[in-house]
């Protein structure tokens, strides 16, 4: 038994509360993950792991050990990256989970000169807005706009996106322009809603204008969990839309989306890169971590200082 690899199998196990997921990313067979943590019991002569044909539960000496587990595999992959060969070079697969636009239109056309830079560096990027168990399915990192409701994971602020109100020439034609957002409330015009993973519904938005302080939620047709539907829906008419800036531009100097109510201000949205707080950060997850937070530097850089977090302090 290589001691090392059972190690990590019964840590994959736990964390991802299943022996296929555990084989899954580890390339390897269920069966070989179920021997390595059969053998690692009989070494240690406890049982690590209550198993059912529903779920996987750790027993009291497994979440020990467990804990210790990770500290050693850690300080492993730490020996490994202080050499200068492998700090100089991080590699192995990473995977992280982003907004779908900001991956089309920021991350994926800077991605080449990612890879220049770190060419052994497998990325696995997962494109949605929805939410990510980061642990079950073994996501190094995730992309999120908006304030972080996982009070438990390690959030670093890496950008502010500035929003605006805009709507498609089609639908203004139709519905004419607004000059008050209480119109998107209690008239006929409607706006495009966006469901928020975390609670499966819409949200308002702070709008100011001097004395003015106001939350407009809007009333819609069409509500959407995606960002790049998100953003078709407004171009097809089919509503005002909320927008960060880098959304909108592409479409501004074209003519298919007219900037809305232009003297009031929005709140931005913040930028999180996210992970748990019970896993190392390999060096492939800092450089990349890094990487995003220079990139929004140029696109959003944060313009407000970080929230304080009542369980940990933002990284």
């Amino acid at each position: 038994m290589d001691r090392f690899d059972a190690m990590q199998a019964f840590v994959r196990v736990v964390e991802s509360g299943s022996f296929t997921k555990a084989a899954d990313t580890m390339h390897v067979s269920k069966t070989t993950v179920t021997q390595l943590v059969q053998q690692l019991e009989a070494r240690l002569r406890v049982k690590l792991l209550h198993r059912t044909t529903r779920r996987v539960q750790v027993t009291a000496d497994g979440a020990a050990y467990y804990e210790r587990a990770v500290r050693l595999l850690a300080d492993m992959d730490d020996a490994e990256t202080s050499l200068s060969s492998a700090s100089a070079a991080p590699r192995g697969r990473l995977r992280v989970d982003v907004p779908s636009p900001l991956a089309r239109l920021i991350l994926v056309p800077a991605l080449p000169e990612f890879h220049a830079q770190y060419p052994d560096i497998q990325l696995d990027m997962g494109v949605s807005d929805r939410m990510v168990d980061l642990i079950g399915d073994n996501v190094d990192c995730v992309v999120r706009g908006g304030e972080i409701q996982d009070q438990s994971l390690i959030a670093r602020r890496v950008g502010d996106l500035q929003l605006g109100v805009y709507a498609a020439p089609s639908y203004l034609s139709r519905a004419g322009s607004p000059v008050h957002p209480h119109e998107l409330e209690d008239s006929h015009h409607r706006v495009v809603g966006f469901l928020w993973s975390s609670t499966g519904k819409t949200f308002p938005y702070a709008m100011r204008r001097g004395a003015e302080d106001i939350q407009v939620q809007g009333r819609y047709v069409l509500a959407v969990d995606d960002g790049n539907a998100y953003l078709a829906a407004g171009l097809a008419g089919m509503g005002v839309l909320w927008l960060p800036h880098y959304m909108a531009r592409p479409h501004l100097g074209s003519g298919e989306l007219v900037p809305l109510l232009e003297d009031w201000a929005l709140d931005p949205m913040p930028l999180y890169v996210a992970y748990p707080p019970n896993r190392h950060v390999s060096a492939k997850a800092r450089v990349f971590i890094d990487w995003v937070a220079a990139l929004m530097a140029k696109h959003a850089p944060p313009v407000r200082p970080p929230r304080k977090r009542p369980s940990r302090a933002a990284d």
